[in-house]
């Protein structure tokens, strides 16, 4: 792996997996703009429990046992706090934090390659990746505004 990865963890009420969403990783992975890794589709019971769900038609067989090996098996984030303080604090971010109780999630392992010429110039340049996020919608949104108020 060259570029840095993601864990994007995506809610569904509903989900209709229609291949759509595989196809954008698909094109995307032919721009070289990034790399699908690993799929888990999960759900989380009104318990707390979390279930491996069977992934969208489309998607290799194998998929999900990175994802559950680098950030925890889902039903390790049930086990009582003794134990699951035990898990990597991604694990616990991501599999418990992320995903509310009573829904479904996809959660995915995306290599940014595009990004993997700008993180060899970091660390050529003696850098280290302190912490990284992304902007929440609203956040995205007045950002806009600011911006197109520079403008006028």
């Amino acid at each position: 792996m060259t570029g840095p990865v993601q864990v994007l963890v995506v809610g569904f009420d509903r989900p209709t997996f229609s291949g759509e969403v595989l196809a954008e990783f698909t094109r995307l992975r032919e721009a070289g703009i990034v790399r699908l890794v690993d799929l888990l589709v999960v759900s989380r019971t009104d318990d707390g429990a979390f279930e491996t769900l069977g992934l969208p038609e489309g998607v290799e067989a194998d998929f999900g046992d990175l994802a559950a090996s680098v950030l925890g098996q889902p039903e390790e984030s049930a086990e009582p706090e003794a134990e699951a303080a035990d898990m990597d604090s991604a694990a616990m971010w991501s599999l418990a934090d992320a995903i509310p109780v009573g829904s479904i999630a996809a959660v995915a392992l995306i290599e940014h390659t595009w990004a993997a010429p700008l993180s060899a110039a970091i660390q050529r340049a003696g850098g280290t990746l302190l912490d990284e996020t992304w902007l929440a919608p609203e956040d995205r949104e007045l950002l806009e505004t600011l911006i197109a108020e520079r403008q006028t």
